[in-house]
């Protein structure tokens, strides 16, 4: 437990400054956008607004006004945040250890892709075990980037066992894709960028899987902007996050997940946990419905392509309690955008004509 505190307290707003500095030349600064059907329906007509899909400009009306800002991380190198949090990790485990020739990781995907791509990028081999039902897309993706995959069962033991086989076979240092506090540096710097582009904010929604990203953005928003409200967002079908707010003690999904948002099936890990809890206001869990309808409204109105783990922070805003909240400054991180194209005709059945 002491190891655990002592973990979890290293990841501070100076540390995630740091890794920005580190992560600079091999990542992206995404935008901040905006859509005024998306930002009618979460504030309501009266807000004020700038065009359907325009890019925060520092207009006035951007810099104090009412508005719902969209933190595209899906436009990110490898569509989604993760790297991020893998370069931060990679370009410190070179310094560390300049001898170390592979990097071990399990992961669903994205941040599969984003080791493979970091270690390719710092001369590295990268291993990676992931859930034999992951998405294709991402598959091929790691692929591309010169992973090796070894697949396993969709549990969080099997990932665990087979990755420990690898390093006992292979060598190599193993990077946890969320619970390490190299990654969650370097996934609050998303925070850090949200807190020096938008001023005034009243509330952030992060999608929660196993935590990186939502423990990483809440420390460096906390520091920054200590009045702006950090909201975690996650299916109702995956609520270990929820359940352990409420019970004010970490509560693990007893059997794996069954959820359109693939990305979000993982448990809170022992070092974001005590983060989230120290940092996090509000969690709000969204049904398997909602996130489709989220993705498909983000799709359509703002022509962007987000994964379902994406459309969960942005069904959370749709629901009547965020409106109760009377919110007038909201970001919304729209987390990634690996989807896969072939199951699109069973997200979006064809709609009834009028």
């Amino acid at each position: 437990i002491e190891g655990i505190k002592e973990a979890s307290s290293s990841v501070s707003i100076e540390g995630i400054k740091e890794a920005a500095d580190r992560i600079r030349p091999f990542v992206h600064r995404t935008p901040l956008l905006r859509c005024s059907f998306l930002e009618n329906s979460i504030l309501g007509a009266a807000a004020l607004v700038g065009g359907g899909g325009a890019a925060v400009n520092g207009s006035a009306d951007e810099r104090e006004g009412p508005g719902v800002f969209f933190k595209c991380e899906n436009l990110q190198k490898v569509g989604a945040f993760k790297i991020r949090g893998a370069c931060n990790a990679v370009s410190l485990l070179k310094q560390e250890n300049p001898e170390t020739a592979a990097v071990v990781t399990h992961s669903s995907g994205n941040h599969a892709q984003a080791l493979a791509l970091a270690a390719r990028l710092h001369g590295l081999r990268a291993l990676v075990v992931m859930p034999k039902d992951s998405p294709k897309v991402k598959v091929a993706a790691v692929e591309g980037y010169g992973g090796e995959i070894t697949f396993c069962e969709p549990n969080q033991q099997a990932r665990e066992d087979t990755a420990d086989l690898l390093l006992k076979k292979h060598g190599g240092t193993f990077i946890h894709p969320y619970d390490d506090t190299r990654v969650v540096c370097g996934q609050g710097t998303v925070g850090l960028e949200i807190a020096q582009d938008l001023k005034g904010l009243d509330a952030v929604v992060i999608p929660v899987g196993g935590g990186g990203l939502l423990s990483g953005t809440a420390v460096a928003i906390k520091a920054l902007t200590p009045t702006t409200r950090v909201i975690a967002a996650e299916p109702v079908n995956a609520d270990d996050a929820k359940r352990s707010f409420e019970a004010g003690e970490k509560k693990l999904n007893e059997a794996p997940p069954q959820t359109v948002a693939d990305g979000l099936k993982t448990n809170l890990g022992d070092v974001t946990w005590p983060l989230i809890r120290q940092t996090v206001d509000e969690v709000i869990s969204v049904s398997e419905s909602e996130i489709l309808s989220a993705l498909r409204l983000v799709m359509e109105r703002m022509k962007l392509v987000i994964e379902p783990s994406a459309a969960v922070g942005v069904a959370a805003c749709l629901r009547p309690e965020f409106a109760e909240r009377g919110y007038k400054r909201v970001c919304v991180v729209l987390c990634g955008g690996n989807l896969e194209l072939d199951r699109c005709a069973l997200f979006f059945p064809p709609l009834k004509s009028v």
